[in-house]
């Protein structure tokens, strides 16, 4: 049987033995003495190669943990820290034989920029380095992000009273922390408020931009009713017409002339009469047959009136009335009283007559007993577009309210609602008029700004009051981001046109409740659900969730994303709906019924609209 030979055995062993059988007895020595550090320097070499395996795999994980913190919604550092710190440790586990020592995620403006340090135990190199190996990485990923303008719709309604506006207030300040960066370049981020309740009020400030300025008062400076010198009069006929003598009176047929001081025929005292002329020393009374009353004996004047029945004429320049416009008059202090000095036109309505550019006549405020005006006073027109507004209410009354800085729904000329952003120069927005122009809330809107304190603290300061007309607040949340609105706004607070490069545009609508309060030509509509029908136009509005609706569908196909919350709605059907079909889609909705929950869905509303940002 053949024996196979065994095959060489190359070992350490082997070859030190060969080498002391064929190189004698020194150089066993020397090769004894070197054997050891050329040991020791492979096994170092071993250890510095799976140094430089476990820093590849931190830089690898580094690299994934970095740009997941960067595509998240955190926004600043410490949630950053959270975020990536957690990615690094799952990239790493079962794929290092390293031990993560420590790791820093940061915001560098647009950027996460990101650090960390692990160990390796080595085999044989803490010999002398004296401790485990550390090995570090560092990344940086450029955010990708978008610029934000966003509208916060919020209702300040009565209903909101309590624990319930105390909720709203601290989840829209949440809100605006979230969404709000602390950087403004070179992305910016910008969000305006549009408090609401029967209204929205647009504040001194703003209020003629957006619904045209209002109808200027006209100063009252000056009175008359008659022209030229008083005639003497040197007789008066008992007869049909009765004739009166009055040496170059210069009177013309159709003048109106006012006579008094006559003895005798008294019956003619204080009475204004129209003239049919006869000659340059007499004229007929029109219509007066005198030859019943008592004979002439002496005396009286003819004085020529300015307008027929001789009414006071107010002089009020570039008025701008026609004739029989009703005004308004107010504030005379001094003249235009009677003889015992008693206003005759202050809180007062007329429907102007003889009008002239510069000059109205008041029917009714007879001119020779009135005390002619010497100080003060303001003529208002009454129709819409004026300070007040004079119209029939749904009892079939009058009314007159005075103008507000608060808007009501956008009517086009034939008072029918427009659901569209056009700019308000060319189609200004509804005026409101209240009883005594007050106010539809003390709060004002707030035009975009990245100034969150400012933001903040405005929202820390509202109250609550009146009735609901949310589609006003949804109509201002639009027009607050709308390009075409803009020439309204401060120039830090215009917003950018649609379809901008890098711009995302937003707006929430929170609301506790029905919208149940239309208008009809700037008045609370016969519709309304608040107040009584002395109080209401007699003309119905809109219903309010269709409006909102409209203006809904209008955004949205404008590329605005809307987000609803809809606090406490309960069983409340149209509401629900509303905030359905006003969202932009059902991951839009929140619904929370209470205000934990509220607190809740303004936070996930600002992770989202982060997350849209730092993905567009």
């Amino acid at each position: 049987m053949h024996r196979r030979s065994k095959r060489p055995v190359f070992g350490l062993a082997a070859l030190t033995s060969r080498f002391v059988r064929n190189t004698g007895g020194a150089v066993a020595i020397w090769f004894a003495v070197l054997a050891l550090p050329i040991a020791v320097l492979a096994f170092g070499l071993i250890d510095v190669n799976r140094a430089s395996v476990e820093k590849r795999h931190l830089q690898d994980a580094l690299d994934a943990a970095t740009l997941l913190a960067a595509r998240s919604t955190a926004t600043n550092d410490a949630a950053l820290q959270i975020v990536g710190e957690a990615a690094l440790k799952a990239q790493l586990t079962g794929s290092s034989d390293a031990t993560l020592a420590g790791s820093s995620f940061k915001l560098s403006g647009t950027k996460v920029v990101s650090s960390a340090t692990a160990t390796v135990v080595p085999i044989i190199a803490n010999l002398w380095i004296g401790d485990d190996m550390r090995v570090g990485a560092a990344a940086e990923v450029a955010r990708s992000s978008t610029n934000l303008e966003m509208a916060l719709v919020l209702d300040l309604t009565q209903s909101m009273s309590g624990t319930k506006i105390a909720d709203l207030k601290k989840a829209a300040q949440d809100l605006i922390d979230l969404v709000i960066s602390d950087v403004q370049t070179p992305f910016y981020s910008k969000a305006a408020i549009v408090p609401y309740s029967y209204g929205v009020n647009l504040g001194t400030t703003y209020a003629d931009a957006g619904r045209g300025a209002v109808v200027g008062t006209k100063s009252i400076t000056g009175s008359a009713w008659s022209t030229g010198t008083a005639k003497t009069i040197t007789g008066v006929t008992q007869a049909n017409p009765a004739v009166v003598s009055a040496s170059s009176h210069g009177f013309a047929t159709g003048d109106v002339v006012y006579i008094t001081g006559i003895k005798g025929m008294t019956d003619l005292n204080g009475k204004a009469f129209t003239i049919t002329r006869k000659d340059a020393n007499s004229f007929e009374l029109q219509g007066v047959n005198s030859k019943n009353y008592s004979k002439w004996t002496s005396a009286g004047t003819a004085t020529k009136c300015l307008v027929a029945g001789c009414e006071v004429v107010v002089t009020a320049n570039a008025n701008g009335y026609a004739n029989g416009d009703l005004i308004f008059i107010k504030g005379v202090t001094g003249g235009l009283t009677n003889s015992g000095g008693t206003t005759l036109v202050n809180s007062k309505y007329f429907n102007v007559g003889n009008v002239s550019t510069n000059s109205f006549s008041l029917p009714g405020v007879f001119g020779p007993t009135t005390n002619a005006w010497t100080a003060g006073g303001t003529s208002y027109c009454t129709k819409y577009g004026c300070e007040y507004y004079r119209f029939t209410n749904a009892d079939g009354g009058t009314n007159t309210y005075q103008i507000n800085t608060c808007a009501a729904e956008r009517w086009k000329s034939d008072w029918t609602n427009d659901y569209t952003d056009t700019a308000p120069a060319t189609l200004p927005v509804g005026r409101q008029y209240t009883s005594g122009g007050a106010t539809c809330l003390s709060s004002t809107i707030t035009p975009l700004s990245s100034d969150k304190a400012s933001l903040k603290t405005t929202i820390g300061n509202y109250s609550v009051s009146g009735s609901t007309a949310g589609q006003i607040g949804v109509g201002w949340g639009w027009y607050m981001i709308s390009p075409n609105f803009a020439p309204m706004w401060p120039t830090a607070s215009k917003p950018a046109a649609y379809g901008t490069k890098d711009l995302l545009k937003v707006v929430v609508i929170m609301t506790d409740g029905a919208f149940n309060t239309p208008y009809c030509k700037g008045v609370q509509a016969s519709n309304a659900e608040i107040g009584g029908d002395d109080t209401h136009i007699n003309c119905s509005g809109a219903d309010g969730i269709a409006q909102a609706k409209a203006m809904c569908t209008a955004m949205k196909a404008k590329g605005v994303v809307v987000y609803t919350v809809g606090f406490a709605l309960g069983n409340d059907a149209d509401a629900i709906d509303l905030m359905n079909k006003c969202a932009t889609d059902a991951s839009h909705v929140y619904l929370p019924s209470g205000g934990a929950a509220l607190k809740d869905a303004f936070a996930a509303i600002g992770r989202d609209i982060t997350k849209l940002r730092l993905s567009k």
